[in-house]
């Protein structure tokens, strides 16, 4: 019997253990720095402290875009970033998998997200753009932006665990994802359910 590729991805499931068992994903009553409260809180990098977890979640992703037939044409000349580095595990886990030729991340700064490295204009390889989460999608579309006015084709976008409320795509690209988590937030403590039990509350960062 023959396994395809498709097949040797985890289950979403299968990736909430994983998330679960490491402490990257917890339940209970939080309260993010916007105001907004919530029953489920992601902690990503905890899975990534881990180097068997965090290749078989890198590994997982991979996947998703090397049975993209446009994709794995270009390997290995293919650039990884990260919007941000909570996703830079994520790139070096991907770019290994792939065996890409270069890795990228963005970072903010003073409210600008940039490439810290030197990069010159038509340096960068055909891209794919992951990161461990996506809530709302902006940190993505920032360092989409970013990459088209290096001018580098965006060929691929990934996480591993995409918000239901989060775009699907970016730019005509879509958006692939290990697990989509539907998240419920209360703008304040008058709609969420949890204050109205009186349940303790805790106070986390994104």
């Amino acid at each position: 019997m023959v396994t395809t590729g498709v097949q040797l991805i985890p289950s979403s499931d299968e990736i909430m253990k994983i998330l679960r068992r490491t402490g990257a994903f917890r339940e209970g009553h939080f309260i993010y720095p916007n105001g907004k409260h919530t029953a489920h809180y992601f902690q990503m990098p905890l899975a990534f402290r881990y180097y068997d977890t965090a290749r078989v979640l890198a590994v997982a992703l991979s996947r998703k875009f090397r049975v993209e037939r446009d994709i794995a044409s270009q390997l290995p000349k293919v650039s990884i970033i990260s919007p941000s580095s909570g996703g830079i595990p994520v790139a070096f886990g991907v770019r290994d998998a792939l065996n890409s030729e270069q890795i990228y991340w963005a970072e903010q700064e003073n409210g600008q997200r940039m490439f810290r490295q030197y990069v010159n204009q038509g340096e960068i390889h055909p891209c794919i753009i992951v990161d461990d989460i996506i809530r709302s999608g902006n940190a993505i579309e920032e360092t989409v932006k970013l990459v088209r006015e290096l001018g580098a084709p965006i060929i691929g976008c990934g996480v591993i665990v995409r918000f239901t409320s989060a775009p699907d795509s970016v730019d005509g690209v879509s958006i692939k994802s290990l697990v989509e988590f539907d998240e419920k937030f209360y703008n304040s403590a008058e709609e969420c359910g949890d204050c109205k039990k009186g349940a303790p509350e805790e106070h986390v960062r994104f």
